[in-house]
């Protein structure tokens, strides 16, 4: 093992918590894939060799960025932490980008090294006269032109030059639902913040003794560092998941006795239709649900089968992620996604730049505004107008790549492009992005709130509401419903639906029955893609 000298008490690399944890307890369970265990000693190890076999590659830039293209997979970490140790940068990218995608996000970074799976290899091959700074692969399967994972491995040789704090050390690329994704640069700093911010909300999110699924994908900042990254950082036993398979996560979950579980809308509502949930998660303390906006009706069905509430927060990649928490809240309230974590600040804006409110952990920071007769997003709460929603804190990125375009202003503070409003207690209500919002007839119609009444509708299990031209009212509303299975609701029920709860400027003039909606890895519908919806 490596000698305890060499693990400074304050993290500065976040590679640096795999090393504490292995000094702690190196036989102590790190993460676990099917009937793979994987201990703390172990994972350090690992990584310790496939970062010197990285320092040893003849790699261009500086520091050098190696993508990661795979699953969740226990070589994703052993990647992961490989690259930070190394001091170079990590680039996550989704396995399931096509040629074009992967392009885009290998040409933009110049990563040099990529590891990746047979199949993500073998689409890169494709696009590779287009990636001049790519150097070396490495196939953690076999394959696609790919040198085995397992050879990427070193003997150390020399001191690793100091990386960490203010140091660039992932590269996390958006969604791209609004044009090109966008290299979000997240320092050891920005990481490894929201980890000590999130360390003082009670109750505890995760803890030393904490069995945590990560089935969310690991190439998305909720999966990456509020998953496994908060996993290392306490110490605690990851379980890897495909996301996409409800009942198989849901034995899993049961088989290890799993603790906290962190999963998105989709997979809840697909639990919620399962009779097993309820005998599946006997042993959590804590559901946390993120990513996308998460239903009532299905927050209210996984809270009656199992006595458990699942609780919402708030995050962005460009904030490693989670700026708020109804953990955070003394009473989490439904729709709410709660207030920011210890040390993020949070300012609602209004459109012509004052501040309409500001909140910390405490809630509301000095006087505000609120009208107790005004129009409120969620009927029956008293709020403040919405505004965007800005942020201020360590976890903060630097900037866009390459040149640190977009990021916080001089003072701290980041547009985040998202509206809320906060009720009187300090707790905020998400009610859409700035970009989405429908303008009809002069009238501000923000889709998450339609899209909220038709899901009450019987019969709707998702909605989605886009805006689209119209000659007399500039814009008019567009909504997608998807049924539940066997439900004969229609599109007439729909409307009725809205007419009883929405003014008339906010109701659909077309509302589509479709099949299924596009959705991105995290569970985001693709409002772009809504037109082949259908």
């Amino acid at each position: 093992m490596p000698d305890s000298a060499s693990v400074p008490d304050d993290i500065h690399n976040l590679a640096d918590t795999v090393r504490r944890a292995a000094l702690a307890d190196p036989a102590a369970r790190a993460l676990i894939a099917g009937s793979q265990v994987l201990t703390w000693g172990d994972l350090d190890a690992r990584v310790d060799a496939v970062a010197a076999g990285l320092r040893a590659l003849d790699q261009p830039g500086d520091p050098a960025r190696v993508a990661v293209v795979a699953p969740n997979v226990p070589e994703y970490a052993v990647a992961y932490f490989a690259v930070l140790r190394a001091g170079l940068v990590a680039v996550p990218v989704n396995p399931g980008y096509t040629p074009r995608e992967l392009a885009h996000v290998l040409g933009d970074s110049g990563a040099s090294v990529v590891i990746g799976t047979a199949a993500a290899l073998a689409a890169i091959a494709t696009v590779r006269a287009q990636l001049p700074a790519l150097r070396h692969a490495y196939s953690l399967d076999g394959g696609a032109d790919g040198r085995p994972f397992a050879d990427l491995s070193a003997t150390r040789t020399g001191d690793v030059p100091a990386r960490g704090g203010e140091d660039l050390a992932v590269l996390l690329y958006t969604s791209g639902t609004a044009g090109a994704p966008k290299g979000a640069m997240l320092s050891h700093r920005a990481l490894i913040a929201n980890h000590r911010q999130l360390a003082e909300v009670r109750p505890t999110v995760v803890g030393a003794g904490d069995v945590v699924l990560l089935a969310l994908p690991l190439f998305h900042a909720y999966g990456l560092n509020a998953g496994l990254g908060a996993v290392a950082w306490h110490g605690a036993t990851g379980v890897l998941a495909d996301g996409a398979d409800p009942a198989g996560i849901l034995a899993l979950i049961a088989q290890h006795q799993v603790t906290v579980v962190a999963a998105v809308p989709q997979l809840y509502h697909a639990w919620s239709m399962r009779p097993e949930l309820a005998g599946s998660v006997g042993s959590t303390r804590v559901l946390v649900s993120g990513a996308a906006p998460l239903d009532p009706v299905t927050q209210r069905r996984v809270a009656s089968l199992t006595g458990r509430r699942v609780h919402q927060g708030y995050g962005l990649t460009e904030t490693a992620p989670v700026v708020t928490t109804d953990l955070a809240s003394p009473v989490p309230k439904a729709g709410s996604i709660g207030r920011p974590v210890p040390g993020v600040e949070v300012r609602l804006v209004g459109g012509d730049g004052t501040t309409i409110v500001r909140l910390n952990a405490g809630g509301l920071v000095g006087a505000a505004p609120f009208d107790e007769d005004a129009e409120d997003v969620f009927p029956g709460t008293a709020g403040s107008d919405p505004g965007e929603v800005v942020v201020r804190g360590d976890n903060l990125f630097s900037g866009y790549w390459p040149d640190a375009h977009g990021g916080p202003d001089a003072d701290g503070w980041w547009r985040t492009g998202d509206v809320a409003y906060a009720d009187g207690d300090g707790d905020l209500f998400l009610v859409d992005r700035l970009g989405e919002m429908i303008i009809v007839s002069g009238f501000n119609v923000y889709p998450h709130e339609v899209e909220m009444v038709i899901v009450g509708c019987p019969g709707v299990i998702e909605a989605a509401v886009v805006g689209e031209p119209h000659p007399e009212t500039g814009e008019a509303v567009r909504a997608y419903a998807v049924l539940a299975p066997g439900s004969r609701a229609s599109v007439a029920d729909v409307a009725a639906h809205c007419e009883l709860n929405l003014a008339r400027y906010k109701r659909p003039r077309v509302i589509e029955i479709v099949g299924e909606l596009p959705h991105s890895a995290t569970g985001k519908v693709r409002k772009s893609m809504l037109g082949s919806a259908t």
